[in-house]
This record gives C-alpha cells, sequence and structure tokens, in this order.
C-alpha cells in the first residue's frame, strides 16, 4: 500500500515537474545576462583578448557581435574567435550585420559572407542593426524594406540561422496612422522574421515597450537593456539607475517572446567602459532575473 502511495506521489510530481519545464527552459535563458560588444568598442579592437576576458569576469555568458570585416572579428578567425569565447565560458547568440549593400544591388555575396561567420561561431540570430529607408517613398520605402528582410530572413534559414531586426528611433515616426515599425512587423513573415527590440530607443522615442508585446505578443525574441539618463535623455546610465521601469518590462518577457537580450551602453560611462558595464549586469541578476 506504500508503495503504491509512493508511486503516485512520485508520478504526480514527475507529471507537474514536466508541465514546468517550458518556463524553466526560459528562466534559464533570462538568467544568461548577455553584453553587445560595441559598449566596449574603443577597448576592443585594441586587445580583444585581453576584453573578452574581463567581460566574462564581470560576469556576463553571452555577447553580441558588430565589426565583423575581411573575414575577422578584431583580428581573429571566426574559429578562433569562438575559441576565445569558448575558453572564457561565453557564447555568441547573435551578431550584428548590415544589408545596404544586398538592398542596393541584389548582390548576395557579403550577405553570404557574414552568415557564415555568424554560424561559424555558434550564432543562433543574424542581426541587421540597422537599415536604409528612402524616407522620400513614405510607407512604401518601409514596405520595400520589409519585404528585403524576408528576402534575408530566407536566407540565413538556410544557414540554420534566424533573422532579426533591431531598431533606432527614426522607425517610430509617424506615417500617418502608422510607423515604419509597424511596416515592419506586419508585412514581415512571422515565421521568419525576429524582432530584437532597444528598449532605450522604443521609450526614448515615446512609446511604451509593454504596449508593443501587447500588439504583437512573440515577435521580439531579443532585447537591448539600456537605460535613459533622468537628467539627459540622449545620455546612457548604467542599469537601475535611469528612468526606464526595466521591472515592469522584464516581468512581460514571456509576453514578448524574449530568449536573448544584452546590455548595450554607448554614453556616459561611470567610471568606465568595463566597470559601468559591470555594474548593469550586478543590478540585472540582483534585481531583474
Amino acid at each position: 500500500m506504500n508503495s503504491r502511495r509512493t508511486f503516485i506521489k512520485q508520478a504526480g510530481l514527475a507529471a507537474g515537474a514536466a508541465l514546468l519545464i517550458p518556463s524553466f527552459a526560459f528562466d534559464k535563458v533570462k538568467k544568461n545576462v548577455g553584453l553587445q560588444l560595441y559598449s566596449l568598442r574603443k577597448e576592443l579592437p585594441n586587445d580583444v583578448r585581453s576584453v573578452i576576458e574581463k567581460v566574462a569576469q564581470a560576469g556576463f555568458k553571452e555577447v553580441e557581435t558588430y565589426g565583423f570585416a575581411n573575414g575577422k572579428f578584431w583580428g581573429l578567425t571566426p574559429k578562433e574567435f569562438k575559441n576565445l569565447l569558448k575558453d572564457n565560458g561565453l557564447k555568441a547568440p547573435s551578431g550584428h550585420y548590415g544589408m545596404d549593400e544586398f538592398s542596393k544591388t541584389g548582390n548576395t555575396d557579403k550577405l553570404k559572407a557574414d552568415i557564415e561567420s555568424s554560424a561559424a561561431i555558434g550564432g543562433k540570430y543574424f542581426t541587421i542593426a540597422g537599415a536604409h529607408v528612402d524616407m522620400a517613398k513614405g510607407i512604401d520605402g518601409f514596405k520595400k524594406v520589409a519585404d528585403d528582410f524576408n528576402k534575408v530572413a530566407a536566407l540565413a534559414k538556410e544557414s540554420g540561422l534566424k533573422f532579426a531586426y533591431h531598431n533606432h528611433d527614426f522607425e517610430f515616426k509617424k506615417l500617418g496612422d502608422t510607423t515604419g515599425y509597424d511596416v515592419y512587423l506586419t508585412e514581415t513573415d512571422k515565421n521568419l522574421v525576429n524582432f530584437e527590440l532597444d528598449l532605450y530607443w522604443a521609450v526614448r522615442s515615446g512609446n511604451d515597450p509593454l504596449a508593443l508585446f501587447k500588439k504583437y505578443p512573440g515577435r521580439f525574441t531579443m532585447w537591448h537593456v539600456k537605460d535613459m539618463d533622468k537628467a539627459k535623455p540622449e545620455w546612457n546610465t548604467e542599469i537601475g539607475k535611469g528612468s526606464i521601469d526595466f521591472k515592469a518590462i522584464f516581468a512581460e518577457s514571456k509576453l514578448s517572446g524574449m530568449q536573448h537580450y544584452f546590455v548595450e551602453h554607448e554614453t556616459n560611462y561611470n567610471p568606465n567602459p568595463i566597470e559601468s558595464v559591470a555594474a548593469s549586469c550586478a543590478y540585472i541578476k540582483a534585481n531583474l532575473i
């Protein structure tokens, strides 16, 4: 009888645990604090190995790359860079690239090389960090870029990568009763095109990230976590010191569809870039995840 009760109890616990697996997996992703390496753009090219070591020591588990050029990441081949990350317990699920040459000429050579570099370092997302729009064409200009997103996303998929687009603020400017960002979200294939929402630029442009999550649930699979200085909105500050309510935003990460997020800091570092991003990482771990 006791063994039967024990079996039933254990079976119930196992079933309960199975139901919770998705949230466990999601929480595991959220705890891997990432850093957009552009935050350390002055230091990184001079001593990539030392800077990557400092990034790991600061508590980050993931990085997002930028600046891939001439087949290398700051002088290192993709294989060498991947090994450097591995040696420091880091992964690079996303990298920032451009697509202007493809948009202007239709040539895919550079795109394919960039996509291959992202896949070679173990990337998951091929992220476009801003795209040229013919603003004179209004909504049609954004529709053309959205169509290009679909095409580039299909190329990325062939290499096993997902596509994402990173915004700034100009996409949020009104075009009649819509915005360029709305055009991107409605004119792209939601099965192919993801969005990396820069929370700072969204808030600075007068938008509420929570409203965007509700309007387009599941589309924002990555975030840039960048705070806004209270006195000068054009400046950044360490996470938790500024005016953005990250607690409310992180509380809705599931609605967003967020899988990865990256601290980014571009201006007004205190006391210096590496200590500034380390402070942001510590705040996130203590207060947001």
